[in-house]
């Protein structure tokens, strides 16, 4: 006992000192020695070429050329059109209604919050193809609220409507995940402090919530939008392949391997470049904002 109060003690004072005001940025995030992170970034080289060799694989094999041949192609046209309309539609819907969600999760820790924890958890475990059957059984023609819609002639599958269903449906759980994190990182004592002094609960949501929580709530905006644009399986299921009015990238995609490689190919290529430079813009202005 007596040596581990002094090994205590002793990495304690180690802290102390390694937290002077004269160590640089680095000293500080890396108190352990060079060698020890050398290791470590020796260690995550497999997996991070793993993960980097098939963009640039994808990258190399469809030529600038092609690409830019194919980007007149009226499949990629409509279906890069149908993608951007629907997941622009599906971020909305996301933003409005998830962030009701996200703020009563980080307020509460009740058993009735668990259960709805766990149930906006659920979509980002199940198969996509079992959400694109759970979709179809429950709003399909013949589905659980099927004649219930048909009374009052809506029939979202196989529709446009169905291609922002599943995208909401698969992509919602990252964003109020995000903005829960971010609202419950925020000192409640702010929001009673701003209750005293007369806010009501709208205008602190507003005016203080929303500018102290902006990072969390950007970062699932944009988490949800990469989801939705990348959805596939619940998509093709309960919306099926219509070019032009249900036909998403990925669906292109996947019926370009059997068609024509070449296009699939410039979707692919297409699609990647829409994620990177979203989430690559995204990452700095947060850095940015970080930095100031």
């Amino acid at each position: 006992m007596k040596d581990s109060k002094s090994y205590l003690l002793t990495a304690s004072s180690r802290y102390l000192d390694m937290t002077d005001s004269s160590l640089s940025p680095t000293e500080h995030r890396y108190p352990l020695r060079p060698w020890f992170h050398d290791r470590w970034r020796l260690l995550s080289l497999p997996l991070l070429t793993f993960i980097a060799l098939p963009f640039l694989a994808l990258i190399l094999r469809a030529s600038p050329e092609q690409i830019v041949q194919h980007l007149n192609d009226p499949q990629v046209l409509l279906a890069a059109r149908v993608s951007l309309q629907t997941t622009a539609v599906s971020v909305v819907i996301i933003l409005i209604f998830g962030t009701p969600i996200s703020y009563s999760l980080s307020h509460s820790q009740s058993t009735y919050h668990r259960i709805v924890d766990t149930l906006v958890d659920l979509p980002t475990v199940l198969p996509p193809a079992v959400a694109g059957v759970a979709l179809l059984t429950t709003f399909g023609r013949r589905g659980l609220l099927g004649p219930l819609l048909d009374q009052v002639n809506l029939q979202p599958a196989f529709t446009q409507v169905a291609v922002v269903m599943a995208q909401v449906f698969v992509a919602a759980p990252f964003y109020i995940k995000a903005a829960a994190i971010g609202f419950s990182s925020i000192d409640p004592e702010i929001e009673q402090a701003a209750s005293l002094d007369g806010a009501k609960p709208g205008e602190a949501f507003r005016f203080i919530v929303l500018p102290l929580s902006w990072q969390a709530l950007v970062s699932g905006i944009v988490m949800s939008w990469a989801r939705a644009i990348g959805e596939f399986g619940a998509t093709l299921i309960f919306a099926g392949n219509f070019p032009g009015r249900t036909q998403t990238m990925p669906i292109a995609i996947y019926m370009g391997f059997e068609l024509d490689l070449e296009v699939a190919l410039t979707l692919s290529v297409i699609l990647l470049m829409f994620s990177f430079i979203v989430l690559l813009l995204v990452k700095w202005l947060l850095y940015r904002e970080e930095r100031e």
